[in-house]
């Protein structure tokens, strides 16, 4: 059994979250997807931040929407972090995106971005293919139009039950449903696999014995904070294999672990 390594906003932990430099940390440990989320400038940019406002991750103030692509790539995004990363940029998406080819996988958490024009830049960009690329949005209206304007892409549902995992494949096509630990079981596992969606659970702590918990439970993916530690400890399960991809990024490497 695999377990893929989701690295939420990056290696958030070691790095100033969302930017380039948690996301090749995260490359460095040998994660397989990064997660990053979309939101879109007053100029119809997408850029990459959590938050709707940059005031909590920058040197600037002022809600995302509000402010043009001018002003956010003036923006400090590492200094917040720690002094040796001051000068960070909030990354755009497209540019994200392309640093990202051959590297690793992304999971695209959508907080406010137009479908069809996200939908086009993730074709322009060749990420389309769901062993690419998995979208989610709290926006109920968000993934049904997705999944309508461009049902190749591969959206993932947060479920609790067996009922959530049927309603998500029937409504959605969902390929991946996110699961807190609390509400694994066997019964949901089966409703997963008689569908051929994966499973990926998301801690609601990320320490050792959140993570330790995790392994060896079946998960196929797991979306967390803190990939260093998680690794870690999956490389001392014994009956645990881990991750697709070596230190380098390459596929089937090191980083597997019986």
């Amino acid at each position: 059994m695999t377990i893929e390594v989701v690295s939420h906003r990056g290696a958030n932990g070691l790095a100033p979250e969302n930017t380039l430099a948690a996301a090749q940390l995260s490359v460095d440990l040998g994660v397989d997807y990064i997660e990053v989320d979309v939101w879109t400038s007053r100029d119809n940019e997408f850029y990459v931040m959590h938050d709707a406002t940059v005031d909590r991750t920058t040197d600037g103030t002022g809600h995302l929407l509000s402010l043009s692509s001018h002003e956010i790539d003036k923006l400090d995004a590492g200094s917040w972090f720690a002094p040796h990363f001051a000068g960070a940029r909030v990354p755009r998406l497209a540019d994200f995106l392309d640093w990202a080819q051959g590297r690793t996988k992304i999971f695209f958490d959508i907080k406010f971005a137009h479908p069809q024009h996200l939908i086009d830049l993730i074709h322009q960009k060749g990420m389309a293919d769901a062993d690419k690329c998995f979208l989610w949005s709290g926006s109920k209206q968000w993934m049904h139009l997705c999944h309508e304007m461009a049902p190749e892409l591969a959206l993932k549902v947060n479920v609790r039950s067996v009922d959530d995992v049927k309603k998500a494949y029937t409504d959605l096509g969902a390929a991946i449903v996110e699961v807190n630990p609390a509400h694994l079981s066997q019964e949901l596992f089966a409703a997963c696999r008689q569908r051929n969606i994966r499973v990926m659970a998301n801690p609601s702590a990320n320490d050792e014995a959140a993570y330790r918990h995790l392994l060896g439970r079946g998960i196929d993916m797991v979306n967390i904070d803190r990939p260093d530690l998680f690794l870690q400890l999956a490389a001392q399960h014994s009956g645990g294999i881990i991750g697709s991809r070596d230190k380098k990024g390459n596929p089937n490497g090191k980083n597997t672990v019986g």
